[in-house]
This record gives C-alpha cells, sequence and structure tokens, in this order.
C-alpha cells in the first residue's frame, strides 16, 4: 500500500481548483501528496476556490450527488471551508454533510422557446433596458401583485439567501427551513412592497408585462435568459447537493451568524 494510499484510506478524492494563481498552487500540492483521481469515479470532490467556483462544482456534479467540499482559495468563501492541507483527511472524515434542494427555473421567451435550468442560490428577474420592469406574480395561481415596477424581483434558497437576496435587502433564511424568500429589487410601486416569505412547496410565476417595451432577462445563477414572457419557479426536492461543512463553522451556523453582523 503506498503512503498516499494509507493516507487517504477509504476515500477517492478528486480535486479541482479556479483559474486564480492561489487556487492552481493549491491543487498542484495537493494532487502530489494525495493523489487525483478521475472526478467520474471519485466518492468526494474537494473544490479549491471561492463560491463562484464552487456552485460551478455542485452544478457539474449535481446529478451524481457526490458530495462536494470546498477549501477557501478564492474572493468570497461563504460556501468554503478553511484552507488546510496536513489534516485534510481528517476534516473531510469528520465534516458535516448539509443536503440543499435547487430551485427548477421553467421560462418562456417572447419567441415561446422554453428553457429550464436549475438554481442552487437564486433565480432573479432583471430589466434589460433603462425602462423599469412591470411584472405580475401569481403564487399557487393566485395574483398576489398585479403589478411590481421594479429593476427586478427574485427567489432565493436559503442557501442562497445570504448572496444576491441579503444584498437587495432580503431575510436571511436558516438552512432546514421550509420557506424561501421572494424579494424585490429596487422597488418603484409598491413601494413600501418589501418581499415575502413563500412555503417551500409554493409555485412562484412572474409574467412580465409590457415585455416587448420593457424587457426582463431571468437568471438562474448563472444561466441567463433574454426576453422572457412567463417564469415559473418552484424547489425541485428530487435533486438532493451534497455539502460537506467542517464540524465546528457548518452552514447553518454561519447563515445564523450572518443574521447578527452589524
Amino acid at each position: 500500500m503506498s503512503q498516499t494510499e494509507t493516507e487517504t484510506g477509504d476515500l477517492r478524492i478528486a480535486f479541482a481548483a479556479s483559474d486564480a494563481d492561489g487556487a492552481q498552487e493549491s491543487l498542484r500540492r495537493l494532487r502530489h501528496r494525495f493523489g487525483n483521481v478521475p472526478e467520474a469515479e471519485a466518492s468526494i470532490v474537494v473544490a479549491l476556490g471561492g463560491d463562484g467556483f464552487m456552485l460551478e462544482t455542485l452544478h457539474k456534479h449535481m446529478e451524481r450527488g457526490i458530495p462536494i467540499y470546498g477549501m477557501h482559495r478564492g474572493t468570497i468563501g461563504f460556501l468554503m471551508n478553511e484552507y488546510t492541507e496536513d489534516d485534510l483527511i481528517a476534516h473531510l472524515q469528520s465534516a458535516k454533510e448539509v443536503i440543499v434542494h435547487p430551485l427548477r427555473m421553467v421560462a418562456t421567451d417572447l419567441a415561446g422557446n422554453r428553457h429550464e435550468a436549475l438554481a442552487i442560490n437564486e433565480v432573479s428577474l432583471l430589466r434589460e433596458t433603462r425602462q423599469a420592469a412591470k411584472i405580475r406574480i401569481d403564487i399557487d395561481g393566485i395574483t398576489r401583485l398585479p403589478e411590481l415596477i421594479c429593476d427586478g424581483v427574485l427567489v432565493s434558497t436559503p442557501a442562497g439567501s445570504t448572496a444576491y437576496n441579503l444584498s437587495a435587502h432580503g431575510p436571511v433564511v436558516p438552512i432546514g427551513s421550509d420557506v424561501f424568500p421572494l424579494t424585490p429589487i429596487s422597488a418603484f410601486r409598491p413601494r413600501r412592497w418589501r418581499g415575502a416569505l413563500l412555503p417551500h412547496a409554493s409555485k412562484v410565476r412572474f409574467s412580465i408585462l409590457e415585455a416587448k417595451k420593457r424587457p426582463v432577462s431571468a437568471v438562474a445563477d448563472y444561466y441567463e435568459v433574454r426576453d422572457v414572457e412567463t417564469v415559473d419557479v418552484a424547489e425541485d426536492r428530487s435533486v438532493d447537493i451534497r455539502l460537506l461543512f467542517d464540524a465546528d463553522h457548518d452552514l447553518a451556523e454561519r447563515i445564523l451568524t450572518e443574521q447578527f453582523q452589524p
């Protein structure tokens, strides 16, 4: 048995990294020390970078349901663990698993084309021109907001509630909550509407009013559809996304801590 096999035990680790210099250097060091199996054969993927690269890695392996352990080697690292080499295997073996479910976006554009995508963070609608968007919001087939005049609106997962949703002044939602935030982006009318918390089984439909005059794009994480007419969003509980976090600093704790930041 080689030293690498002795260190990794039963773990079949695939290392992946962003293009950042620090991430690439760490990738070389870790592969040299622990080896590297093809991602298709791995029992765990260690992602090196920031939250953007973590999202890419999660999307890449979503269908396989393989657990992903992120280590911070990028700009923003909310979804990442602290970087370690000497005790990496111990960290992987003791890590806590968090399962999150993505949002499924089904967008129909003005040409009648249908587009589907999954979002781990959020589905956001954004105006494309200088003119404000006009959007009708239906929840479970009932019109709740006949006309929202705004820069945009988004639906967030609990895991993504600390990302764009928080920047748009939406509520932070703890992991495991059976709700998700619906948050306006720079709402002009109704001026005092600050959004809503929806039951996780809710089905949201956004209908773009004056869609040709006031074009709107829809984005599921980083998948964008231009000139949409309707956008349907619902949680997809048939898809499990498995994230691994160090036992002393898991995602639920990070989200709780975020709510008490000055």
